[in-house]
């Protein structure tokens, strides 16, 4: 992290100004900078203020944080006190022995934790896996902290109290929220905001929404969106607000609305928790594009290289076609300068990172490359089946917009 270079102590410099044109106007002189004047030297004193900074707390893996009095408006650009930063925050996670990283407790697929087995798992805890694994070598090296999308803003003061190092929990990345103390990562995962009607309903577009109840989480871009699309559109609806997510998805199970909007992978996870998941269906209409990425604190450059390095490289893995179950091969025989260089082989990135050079090698290694994170949670194999579509790697697939700076 770059240190930030302290300001002159203008005050003073303003106070000397004021007190030699006093002196100028009691001796009938004109200014003290006239062109027949002389100008006397002006010292400036530049005080260095300590900046005192604190650990970050940790937290029990499970538990939900209390979320803050004041109530942010619906952008979410609520502020609060940033978390400290001193030495960096790479440095403080190297300390404590392990990440911390808030998520999803309650979204199969990218979030979830099995209560019976007391196991996290989803495409967003294998990221945050993938950043211990760069940071430690260990992808279990690691804390989960739930977080919630309540109208406190619960999962961005967690991360700008400093209670979370990172957050990965399907999040869309916005300019009120990039203006509010955050910063943001590569995205993740290209979304889009949809609908999950009743079939008995027969809804087949967005027209026939027009009188309808719609359940949205308050406080959130779907809340937002739905109120920008469908007043452009001129369809007039009745919003059924709920604060926190395991009250939506019950409430529109129960009949209390007709439709549940939210981003179309969201609602493929939530549907599988329906009672007759087979009796509702996603509507095809985008309203919106989602980019869902990380988020961390801002104004640390090497906590920001850090993350975004860790989802890069898990790309260019896809990319070059290196997998979790061909890493070690190309470790030992792979003469591509590319691949070479992603696995630590050449070069000494990694260690300009703050990290070790064969960061790349641990994380495909634990975790694998893009296509092996997205197909063990969400892929063809899973309950959700759900496409790739723009999620791949842009030399691999009609459409596909993921892509990874160069390693070099």
């Amino acid at each position: 992290m770059r240190p930030s270079k302290q300001a002159p102590n203008l005050s003073r410099h303003t106070g000397m100004i004021g007190l030699s044109l006093l002196y100028a106007l009691l001796a009938g002189c004109s200014l003290p900078f006239g062109q027949n004047s002389t100008p006397q030297p002006v010292i400036l004193i530049v005080t260095a203020t300590p900046d005192p900074r604190a650990q970050a707390p940790t937290s029990n893996p499970i538990s939900v944080p209390s979320p803050v009095s004041a109530t942010p408006a619906l952008g979410d650009t609520a502020t609060a006190t940033p978390a400290p930063t001193v030495g960096g925050l790479l440095a403080r996670v190297k300390a404590r022995g392990k990440l911390i990283c808030g998520t999803n407790a309650d979204l199969p697929g990218f979030g979830f934790y099995d209560n019976v087995r007391s196991r996290w798992s989803g495409f967003d805890v294998d990221f945050c896996r993938a950043v211990a694994a760069a940071i430690f070598g260990n992808s279990d090296a690691i804390e989960f902290v739930a977080l919630n999308t309540s109208g406190q803003n619960e999962r961005f003061d967690a991360v700008r109290s400093g209670k979370v190092d990172v957050l990965f929990r399907n999040t869309t990345w916005t300019l009120g929220r990039d203006v509010a103390q955050l910063a943001f990562g590569p995205t993740t995962f290209h979304d889009g905001q949809s609908f999950m009607v009743h079939a008995a309903d027969k809804v087949a577009s967005l027209n026939d929404l027009a009188g309808k109840k719609i359940c949205v989480a308050r406080g959130t871009t779907s809340e937002q969106n739905l109120n920008d699309d469908f007043a452009a559109r001129g369809i007039a609806f009745t919003p059924e607000l709920y604060d926190d997510e395991n009250q939506l998805y019950p409430a529109y199970d129960s009949g209390l609305c007709d439709a549940v909007t939210s981003d179309s992978s969201q609602l493929s996870s939530k549907r599988q928790t329906l009672a007759k998941p087979q009796d509702n269906v996603i509507l095809g209409d985008r309203i919106s594009r989602e980019p869902l990425g990380p988020a961390f604190v801002e104004n640390d450059e090497q906590w920001r290289d850090v993350v975004s390095w860790t989802v890069f490289a898990t790309m260019y893995a896809e990319e070059l076609r290196v997998d979790q179950a061909n890493v070690d091969q190309m470790k030992l025989n792979s003469t591509d300068p590319r691949v070479r260089r992603l696995l630590g082989l050449e070069g000494d990135f990694g260690t300009k990172l703050g990290l070790s050079n064969d960061f790349g090698y641990q994380i495909i290694s634990k975790m694998g490359n893009y296509a092996d994170i997205y197909n063990r949670n969400l892929g063809p194999s899973t309950p959700f089946a759900l496409e790739r579509g723009p999620n791949k790697a842009w030399n691999l697939g009609a459409g596909g917009v993921l892509a990874s700076p160069p390693f070099r």
